[in-house]
C-alpha cells in the first residue's frame, strides 16, 4: 500500500518496449534468486533469470528479493537472492512470506466478482444499496458511486494512503471504519465515472461490502473462496493488530527518502491497508493465484472474468485498469494481466498471461522513487517472454 503511488507513477512512465527489453537484461535483478530443486544444477548452464537478479541486489538499496515463474503446465521455479536479514547476514529464504501491498486488491476484486456471480452483489448498484449512509463527504455520496467504480478506480473517492503511513510504521491499529473516516476528511477528486484515479479507499469500501453481504470477515471469505480453493499454502490476510509474519520470511526495509539508511520495518501494523493492501503471500502462491485466475471456471466463471478484464484507460498509454487487475503488453506482444503493490518493507509485481503462465517478483525494500520498481516489471516481462 504505502509507496504504491510511486509504483503507479513508475508504471505509468514506463519506457518504450525496446528500452524495457534493454533494462530487462539486468532487471530480473530484484532477487538474485537461487534456483529451486527443479532448476538447473550447479554443473549446468547458469540460469539467465538468476544472473539478472544477482546483478540487481545490493545491501544498501535492495538487500534481497524473491521470485517465482510458473509455466502453462503448472511447473514452478522459485528463486531467492541477496540478504534476508541485514542484522545477521542470513540469506533470503527461498519462497519466503512477504507483504504484497496492493496485489491484495486482485484478491478482493476476485471475491467481489464471485459474489456477483452468485447474485449477491450487482456491479452497477450504488454503494448505498449495501452500506446505507456510509459514504458522505465533500462531493461524496454513496448514492452516486457504484461497486464497479470502486473496483476500477473511477469513483473519485479520495485516497488515504499518505495519512496512515506513520500509523502503519508505528504499529497503530486502525479499523476499516477508522481508516474510511480519515479518507472522508478529503473532498472528492472528481465526479464518479468521469475520470480514473487510483485510490485505496475504493478497496476499503469494497471489503466492507463483502463483509456486509456475507456476514463474515473478509479474511474468512478470502480464505474460503481463494486460498483453500486454489491450494495456496502461505497466503493470508493478517488478523487485526497482527504485526509479524507467520512463516519463514526475509526482513523488509524502508528508507526515509532515496538517500536515507535502510531501517528494518518487518514488523508493522498493516491494518489501515486491509482490503487494499494488507495481505501476506509467497512468490509461488502468487503465481498459482494469478495463473488460476486467468483460467475460466477456476476462480471466476466466464461472465465475471470478462468483467474483470473489461478495462478503462488510466491516462498512461499502454496501461488500462479492469476490476482489480491491470492490462498492458509484454515486449513479445502478449497481453499481460497484473498488479503491483508496495507497503513499508516490500515491493511486489505479480502477473499472468491469458494462457496461465505467471511470474511474481518481490524486493525486500519498498520503492522510494519511480524507477525503483522498473526492474520488477522488466523481470516479469523477461520471465514471460523468455
Amino acid at each position: 500500500m504505502n509507496s504504491h503511488t510511486q509504483l503507479r507513477s513508475h508504471a505509468l512512465r514506463r519506457r518504450t518496449t525496446h528500452a524495457a527489453v534493454a533494462v530487462a537484461t539486468a532487471a530480473l535483478a530484484l532477487g538474485a534468486l537461487a534456483p529451486s530443486a527443479g532448476a538447473a544444477s550447479g554443473a549446468a548452464r547458469p540460469d539467465t533469470i538468476q544472473q539478472r537478479l544477482n546483478a540487481m541486489v545490493s545491501p544498501d538499496h535492495v538487500p534481497g528479493a524473491l521470485a517465482s515463474v510458473r509455466d502453462q503446465a503448472g511447473h514452478t521455479r522459485t528463486y531467492a537472492a541477496g540478504i534476508g536479514d541485514l542484522a545477521t547476514g542470513a540469506k533470503t529464504p527461498r519462497d519466503g512470506e512477504v507483504r504484497i501491498g496492493s496485489v491484495t486488491k486482485t484478491f478482493t476484486a476476485t471475491v467481489v466478482l464471485q459474489l456477483v456471480g452468485e447474485g449477491k452483489i450487482r456491479l452497477d448498484d450504488p454503494v448505498e444499496t449495501y452500506l446505507p449512509n456510509l459514504l458522505r463527504g465533500q462531493g461524496i455520496d454513496g448514492h452516486h458511486v457504484t461497486v464497479r467504480q470502486l473496483l476500477q478506480h473511477t469513483s473519485g473517492l479520495p485516497d488515504y494512503e499518505n495519512d496512515v503511513t506513520d500509523d502503519i510504521l508505528q504499529r497503530r491499529y486502525l479499523s476499516p471504519r477508522d481508516t474510511l473516516d480519515i479518507a472522508l476528511r478529503h473532498e472528492a477528486v472528481f465526479a464518479p465515472g468521469t475520470s480514473w484515479g487510483y485510490s485505496n479507499t475504493n478497496y476499503l469500501v469494497a471489503g466492507m461490502i463483502v463483509e456486509k453481504v456475507t456476514g463474515r470477515p473478509l479474511a474468512g471469505e478470502v480464505d474460503k473462496r481463494i486460498i483453500k480453493k486454489t491450494g495456496l499454502r502461505h497466503t493470508y490476510l493478517p488478523a487485526p493488530a497482527e504485526t509479524t509474519l507467520r512463516g519463514p520470511h526475509p526482513h523488509g526495509y524502508h528508507k526515509n527518502g532515496p538517500n536515507g539508511p535502510l531501517r528494518d520495518v518487518t514488523e508493522i501494523d498493516p491494518s489501515a491497508a486491509w482490503a487494499a493492501g494488507a495481505m501476506i503471500s509467497t512468490s509461488s502462491d502468487l503465481t498459482r493465484f494469478f495463473s488460476e485466475l486467468m483460467k475460466e471456471g477456476h476462480l471466476l466463471n466466464g461472465p465475471e472474468l470478462a468483467q474483470m478484464r473489461t478495462t478503462v484507460p488510466t491516462g498512461a498509454p499502454g496501461y488500462d485498469y479492469g476490476l482489480g487487475i491491470m492490462r498492458t503488453q509484454l515486449s513479445c506482444h502478449k497481453t499481460l494481466w497484473w498488479h503491483n503493490g508496495s507497503i513499508p518493507g516490500y515491493g511486489t509485481w505479480s502477473a499472468a498471461t491469458s494462457d496461465g503462465r505467471a511470474a511474481s517478483v518481490t524486493m525486500t525494500a519498498d520503492p522510494t522513487g519511480p524507477a525503483d520498481l522498473q526492474p520488477a516489471e522488466d523481470a516479469v516481462d523477461a520471465a514471460l517472454c523468455g
